[in-house]
């Protein structure tokens, strides 16, 4: 029956509230004459008040169309609703009291009380109705009911506990109330002052309690309802979560659910970030508009996930144009379609121009950033995932390298103010081609700072340059939620049983959100002097298997190993794959310096002159162009401080073309 109902149309629907209405009207009429004579007296009522059955419905129902109740959906009847009805019923009654008192001379007496037992019944049944009807719809006016016999064995929907009793709380509960896909049991809550009440039907447990909570309603998992708390806080709630077989999810953050992104019941996997605990540093206003607001802003790489975090960020501060360059049509397209659509709902005055091109065109990127008067450039496009790079030796090269020549000449040229290069720790004493290409191209930009008129790579006239550019380099290591990152492959793995594959038990990295990063990228190039190294606070490093079991953990499973034999996820360990480190650093050297941001470092670095590096990029360009790859290796021992290959590096192309035996 409630399926029919709700599927049929509004005006059918406004129709049948009409009918009711009327009917509850000559109800209401009719038990205030019972209240006022009794039974046996009203038994003739309708013969001797006639015209007043007709006169209430009549005054009724063009006042509650005129003030809006069939207006409201019962599903959703609020706390505006209820009172939009509370002025309709009185302003019916009075008006009625006003006819009554008009037909004060008719031959049958109206009782004065008979308003008054009008009124309270009216709003009784016309309101009380709306509410019945809305825990109908809602699926939940028999939840006690339903959550009992549940929790005895029907396991129909699964059961869950939220973790906060707040207001994200009881919205979430009436969201999956109402959707019936999850069956809420319990509250669980820090606040001592409402420990084993009962809000909204569900009791309140303690966390020291969880135990208990399980044997009593079966509980299978835990919905953290606390979008505004610390991630410290959120940390020390999920180590305590840790210890017992539920599978964590949370609500999505506060500012999703404030921006309107999210609703409060898309439920998400818990955000590694949370496992972390590191809260975020608020960005500074004046060194995060300096670079930014008003100033036209070319990113490359802006459809990848640290360019397209960048372009987010960017927006928030109004530049007066934004160029979106990339070589992926799709990932332009769908950043192009988040800003456009970001731009539209905030009435922003931004110009946002999507260009498609790639950075290995030297002539592409000058007449972009010639054409828009580029002031500040974030140069975010970048091969970076090592093993790919290891064997992809010749792209690798041209992308990273040469691709961060041809921007920053071109960004020389065309008089841009601002250049910063988003880099990577990979860079510092690499053990592969990905990170001594990153390393090359912080280098390409140290040597060009110091100079106030180069002359550019390519130009067989000799002529120089007015360098007026401004190079920032910025390393950090891995960003939370990247194309790449270990994160997605582990909930994938555990998703599908197991077993999850991490390569060493003692390998680390350094974790940061990709939000976060971008902030600081942004901070850290307006504080740039020329030929800066700004290192981020990357916080400490994280064991990758410490991760992995956390994940498996708050999936509500266990790690299978040889102490525990039945556990549902197996570890395993695949080896270092080529050219990977078990640890990753940030600095080369011990020079490093505060700035007036905590969580930003300032290294100084050795460099080579430009005149001297010039040499050396055109050895190496020559050196893949042939395919000695012998000669690349050399070049890059050379040229890149603690370069020391854990292979020998082969490119794959090369290698198929010129037969075995060859490619060291």
């Amino acid at each position: 029956m409630r399926e029919r109902l709700l599927g049929l149309r509004r005006r059918h629907k406004r129709l049948l509230q009409v009918a009711a209405d009327v009917v509850l009207v000559w109800l209401a009429l009719w038990l205030a004459f019972v209240v006022r004579i009794g039974f046996d007296n009203s038994i003739n009522v309708f013969s001797k008040y006639g015209w007043l059955f007709i006169a209430a419905p009549v005054i009724a129902i063009p006042l509650f169309i005129r003030l809006g109740m069939y207006r409201a959906v019962l599903r959703y009847l609020g706390n505006d609703a209820l009172l939009t009805i509370a002025k309709a019923v009185s302003v019916s009654a009075l008006l009625l009291a006003l006819v009554v008192y008009w037909y004060r001379d008719a031959p049958v007496v109206v009782p004065r009380s008979l308003v008054f037992n009008y009124w309270w019944l009216s709003l009784t049944l016309i309101g009380g109705l709306r509410l019945l009807m809305r825990h109908y719809f809602m699926g939940d006016w028999y939840s006690s009911g339903r959550s009992a016999r549940l929790s005895q064995g029907d396991g129909r929907a699964p059961k869950v506990a939220i973790y906060g009793a707040g207001t994200a709380g009881n919205q979430l509960v009436a969201a999956l109330r109402m959707g019936r896909s999850m069956n809420p049991v319990a509250f669980i809550d820090d606040d001592k002052g409402i420990v084993s009440q009962v809000i909204a039907g569900l009791k309140v447990y303690k966390p020291g309690r969880i135990t208990q909570l399980i044997e009593d309603t079966g509980v299978q998992e835990i919905l953290l309802a606390m979008p505004s708390v610390s991630r410290m806080r959120r940390r020390e709630i999920l180590e305590y979560l840790e210890q017992f077989p539920l599978h964590v999810r949370s609500v999505p953050d506060f500012m999703d659910l404030a921006s309107g992104r999210v609703q409060v019941d898309a439920l998400q996997e818990v955000d590694i970030a949370d496992v972390l605990g590191r809260d975020a540093v608020p960005p500074m206003k004046a060194l995060f508009e300096r670079c930014i607001r008003g100033q036209v802003v070319l990113v490359t790489g802006a459809g990848g996930s640290i360019g397209a975090e960048l372009c987010r960020q960017i927006i928030s501060v109004e530049p007066a144009a934004l160029i979106l360059f990339d070589h992926a049509e799709y990932n332009l397209y769908a950043i192009h379609g988040e800003l456009e659509a970001r731009i539209e709902r905030e009435a922003l005055s931004i110009k946002l121009v999507p260009i498609l091109g790639s950075i290995g065109s030297a002539s592409r990127l000058l007449d972009v950033m010639r054409c828009w008067k580029v002031n500040t450039l974030y140069h975010a496009a970048a091969y970076k995932h090592v093993p790919i790079v290891e064997h992809n030796i010749a792209e690798g090269v041209l992308n990273n390298v040469l691709g961060t020549i041809n921007a920053a000449q071109a960004a020389v040229r065309a008089g841009v103010e601002h250049f910063v290069l988003i880099s990577t720790d990979k860079a510092v004493r690499p053990t592969n081609v990905m990170g001594s290409t990153k390393r090359l191209a912080e280098m390409v930009l140290q040597a060009l700072s110091r100079e106030t008129a180069p002359v550019l790579m390519g130009d067989k006239d000799g002529v120089r340059q007015i360098n007026k550019t401004r190079f920032t380099m910025v390393r950090f290591g891995n960003v939370l939620g990247s194309s790449g990152s270990v994160i997605p492959r582990f909930r994938e793995q555990i998703r599908c049983g197991g077993p999850v594959t991490v390569t060493h038990p003692n390998i680390t990295r350094y974790f940061m959100t990709i939000p976060e990063a971008a902030q600081l990228v942004i901070q850290a190039g307006a504080m740039g002097q020329g030929g800066d190294v700004f290192v981020l606070n990357m916080g400490q490093p994280v064991k990758i298997v410490d991760l992995a079991v956390k994940m498996i953990h708050l999936s509500g499973l266990t790690v299978r190993n040889e102490k525990n034999t039945h556990g549902d996820i197996a570890i395993e360990y695949s080896g270092l794959r080529p050219g990977e480190k078990l640890y990753e650093e940030l600095l080369i050297g011990e020079n490093v310096r505060p700035t007036e941001h905590p969580m930003i470092l300032c290294a100084s670095e050795e460099h080579l002159a430009w005149d001297d590096f010039k040499q050396r990029l055109t050895e190496l360009l020559g050196a893949v162009d042939d395919g000695d790859f012998s000669r690349v290796r050399q070049l890059l021992r050379q040229t890149v401080n603690g370069y020391a290959p854990s292979d020998d590096i082969v490119d794959l192309m090369y290698l198929q073309q010129q037969g075995p035996g060859h490619g060291n």
